[in-house]
C-alpha cells in the first residue's frame, strides 16, 4: 500500500510551469478551469499513489498573487442535497468550507456563481446565506439548444442573459465542489462579456482525468469513469486532436461536445481559435509524473472495485438506479477485474460464514489481513478495529487492551438511557473507550499510537455500516467497501 506509483514533485514543478506559459500565450487574462478537487483530491491520490490531495493548491499557492478563484456550483444539485462522497457533506456546505480553507492558506475567492439557476427555493436561500457571509452570488441560467446551437449560445439569449463576474486578476480559477457543476459554462460565459466590453481573454482547461497521454482503457481512465458513472461521462478518443495531428489522444465526451462551442467563442475573442481540439486546451501534465504504470494500474482497479460497491449500497438505499451499476459492471469487465479482486471481501464473508454474524475484514500496510466479528461487546467494526491496532502494536490477539469497568458504563448509558437496542460499541464508543484506557494501561496506549497507520487501509464489511461508523472508518482515512445487505 505504501508503494509510490507517482512523482507528486515532478507533478508540481511541471504543473506551475506549464500553467504560466498559457498565461503568457494569452498575454491579458485566462480563465482556467479547474476539473476535479482542487482541495482534498482524494480520487487522485488512491489511484495515483503518490499524488498528495493538496497538491493542486500547493501548485496554484505558487502563483497565488496572481489568481482569484470563482466557485460555481449546479443550483440543481443544492436542491437535492448532492454530497460529497469522500467528506460525506453537501456541495453547498463544501462551497463554504472550501472558501474558508482557500482564504486561510491566502487565496483569494472573489465570487460565487450558481449555474442552472431556474429560481429553485433552496438555491435563493443559499445565495441569501453566502450573501450574508459576505460573499458576492451570481446567477448564470440554462440555455436552450445547448451545447448544439452554437448560434443561440455564442449571443445576447444564450450567454449574454448570464450574470458578469467582475474579476480584478489575470489568473481567474473557476473551481467546484464537484463534477457537472458548470464550470466550462462559467468560463465560456465570462469570455463572452469580457469580449463584450473589450476586454481580450483566454481560456484552458486543467482537468486531471481522464490523463490524455495514457491508452483509452487504463485503468486510470477506467477509474474516472467508474467514479462520474451518475454523470454519464465516457473517455473516447480526441476525433479532432486525431485529424489535426494523427496522434491519438484521450478527453471525454463532454469536452468533446463542447469544443465547437469553444471554437466559435474564441474565433469572436481572437478572431482565431488558437486550439485545434479539447487535447490542445488542456494543460494536464500528471501522465508525464507516473514513475511506476504497475503500481498505478492496481490502485485504479482497486477504485473501481470500491466505486461499484458503492454503487450496490446506494442502489439498495435507494438512491440511485440500475443503470449506474449496470455500467460500473461493464467497466469491472473492461478492467479485467471481479470482486473476488479485492483482497479484504473474501476473508470478511469467510468470517461471517463461520460465525453467522456480521464481519469485517482489513488488510493493513504490509499486506497482512486482519478480521473482525460480532460480539455481545463489539460490532464488528469495532472488533476488526482493535484486532488491527493489536497486530500493528505487536500485542497478542487475545488480549484485552479495554478494561470492562470502562465498557460496561458505556453499555449502560447506551440501553438504559438513550434506549439504544443494540449494547454493542460503535467504532467512536471503541476509540474513547480505548483512550481512556490509555491513560492507565501501556499497552492500550501503544494501540492508540497505531492509528495513523491505518490511513489507507483497505477494510470490507458484509453489512451496510451505520453512518457513524462510516464516518471514523472515513476519518481515519480507510477505504472501506460494504457488501449492499442490512444487518
Amino acid at each position: 500500500m505504501s508503494a509510490i506509483g507517482f512523482d507528486n514533485e515532478k507533478y508540481l514543478h511541471m504543473q506551475s510551469e506549464h500553467i504560466r506559459q498559457r498565461i503568457a500565450q494569452f498575454g491579458g487574462k485566462l480563465y482556467l478551469e479547474f476539473g476535479g478537487k482542487l482541495f482534498d483530491d482524494y480520487h487522485a491520490s488512491r489511484v495515483l499513489p503518490g499524488f498528495q490531495p493538496d497538491s493542486k493548491l500547493r501548485m496554484l499557492l505558487q502563483l497565488k498573487e496572481r489568481v482569484e478563484i470563482v466557485m460555481a456550483i449546479n443550483a440543481a444539485d443544492i436542491v437535492k442535497n448532492k454530497l460529497r462522497s469522500d467528506l460525506g457533506i453537501t456541495y453547498d456546505l463544501d462551497v463554504i468550507r472550501l472558501i474558508d480553507c482557500f482564504r486561510k492558506i491566502g487565496l483569494y475567492v472573489s465570487s460565487v456563481v450558481m449555474t442552472r439557476f431556474e429560481g429553485q427555493t433552496a438555491a435563493i436561500a443559499f445565495q441569501k446565506r453566502l450573501e450574508s457571509l459576505g460573499i458576492r452570488v451570481y446567477r448564470h441560467y440554462s440555455i436552450e439548444g445547448y451545447p448544439s446551437d452554437i448560434q443561440k449560445i455564442v449571443s445576447d439569449e444564450g450567454y449574454g442573459k448570464n450574470e458578469y463576474i467582475p474579476t480584478t486578476r489575470e489568473l481567474v480559477v473557476v473551481t467546484a465542489p464537484g463534477p457537472g457543476s458548470g464550470k466550462m459554462a462559467v468560463c465560456m460565459s465570462q469570455l463572452y462579456h469580457e469580449n463584450k466590453r473589450g476586454c481580450k481573454a483566454g481560456y484552458a482547461k486543467f482537468e486531471t482525468f481522464p490523463i490524455w497521454n495514457i491508452p483509452l482503457k487504463h485503468p486510470v481512465n477506467l477509474a474516472y469513469e467508474a467514479a462520474t458513472a451518475d454523470l454519464n461521462d465516457v473517455n473516447m478518443i480526441d476525433p479532432f486532436h486525431l485529424e489535426a495531428y494523427g496522434d491519438t489522444t484521450v478527453n471525454y465526451n463532454r469536452d468533446v461536445e463542447i469544443f465547437p462551442v469553444v471554437m466559435a467563442m474564441l474565433e469572436n475573442i481572437l478572431g482565431e481559435c488558437p486550439y485545434k481540439s479539447p487535447t490542445d486546451m488542456g494543460v494536464n501534465m500528471a501522465g508525464n509524473c507516473i514513475i511506476d504504470d504497475e503500481i498505478v494500474k492496481t490502485a485504479s482497479r482497486q477504485e473501481i472495485l470500491r466505486r461499484y460497491y458503492a454503487a450496490m449500497c446506494d442502489q439498495r438505499k435507494g438512491l440511485i438506479g440500475e443503470d449506474i451499476t449496470l455500467k460500473l459492471k461493464l467497466l469491472m469487465k473492461k478492467a479485467g477485474i471481479t470482486v473476488n479482486d479485492r483482497p479484504v471481501t473474501a476473508p470478511a464473508l469467510q468470517r461471517e460464514a463461520l460465525t453467522g454474524l456480521p464481519a469485517a475484514a482489513m488488510e493493513l500496510p504490509d499486506g497482512t489481513i486482519v478480521t473482525g466479528r460480532t460480539s455481545e461487546l463489539l460490532g464488528a467494526s469495532s472488533a476488526l478495529l482493535l484486532n488491527a491496532l493489536k497486530k500493528l502494536a505487536g500485542l497478542e490477539d487475545d488480549l484485552h487492551v479495554m478494561s470492562p469497568t470502562i465498557i460496561e458504563p458505556i453499555q449502560h448509558l447506551k440501553v438504559d438511557h438513550l434506549g439504544n437496542r443494540n449494547p454493542c460499541l460503535h467504532t467512536d464508543e471503541t476509540l474513547i473507550a480505548l483512550s481512556i484506557c490509555a491513560a492507565t494501561d501501556e499497552k492500550a496506549e501503544l494501540c492508540m499510537q497505531q492509528l495513523d497507520k491505518l490511513r489507507g487501509c483497505e477494510v470490507h464489511s458484509t453489512v451496510i455500516l451505520s453512518p457513524v461508523d462510516e464516518k471514523v472508518f472515513r476519518r481515519l482515512g480507510l477505504n472501506l467497501t460494504c457488501e449492499p445487505v442490512y444487518r
